[in-house]
């Protein structure tokens, strides 16, 4: 029982170390993103990106994208952003099978304005 109690207990402190190493990556990857010029892309509806949104991204609901990604460069590179990050990775899988192949998902907007901002 004790061994596997210790078991469990390193498993969770391997995964938590894991998913930090992990988000810390990815806001340098994000960071690098934009210093090459990355377009943030919001995902969210017209209402929620004027309540607030990062400084030059571009408003392209979910909803809009299916008929509106016609409009993207697909040799630019997009960071999808949104208010929980559910439908910045829909809207990711989406551009994709569209052919827009430089894609990444920022998650949740006030995060990667702050990954932004942290590296002015």
């Amino acid at each position: 029982m004790n061994k596997i109690l210790l078991t469990l207990i390193l498993v969770i402190i391997i995964y938590g170390t894991y998913k930090i190493y992990q988000q810390v990556n990815i806001a340098k990857d994000l960071d690098r993103l934009v210093a090459k010029g990355a377009i943030i892309l919001d995902v969210r509806t017209s209402k929620e990106f004027s309540e607030g949104h990062i400084n030059n991204a571009i408003n392209m609901s979910l909803g809009s994208i299916r008929e509106r990604y016609i409009e993207l460069d697909t040799s630019k590179i997009y960071i999808t952003c949104c208010s929980h990050g559910l439908r910045s990775i829909k809207a990711v899988n989406l551009l994709k099978e569209r052919g827009i192949k430089k894609v990444y998902n920022g998650g949740v907007w006030s995060d990667l304005e702050e990954i932004i901002n942290e590296n002015k």
